[in-house]
């Protein structure tokens, strides 16, 4: 029995002191990865940033030709009407004589 109580807190102490090495070890890797991680993510960045002026102009034309479109589609729109109601007078005139 006076050899456990004298035995254990080595053993305890040991084990310890092995768990605070892998612990410190854990620490530096993660630390490492993270630097790692930074660095990528600041490299992205870069990237995107050198991109936006090309988003912009994607962005500019898109409107652009959206607005043209929406002319046009109007003015078609516009046409037809016109010609609907030329139609619907065109009958009117003709019922009343």
């Amino acid at each position: 029995m006076e050899i456990l109580t004298t035995l254990l807190p080595i053993i305890i102490d040991i084990l310890l002191i092995v768990l605070l090495i892998v612990g410190i070890i854990l620490v530096i890797k993660c630390i490492y990865i993270i630097d790692k991680a930074r660095s990528i993510m600041l490299n992205v960045e870069e990237k995107v940033n050198s991109l936006n002026s090309l988003f912009n102009l994607v962005g500019t034309v898109s409107d652009k030709v959206s607005g043209g479109l929406e002319y046009i589609i109007t003015s078609i729109e516009k046409f037809f009407i016109r010609l609907l109601h030329k139609k619907k007078d065109e009958k009117l005139d003709e019922e009343e004589i």
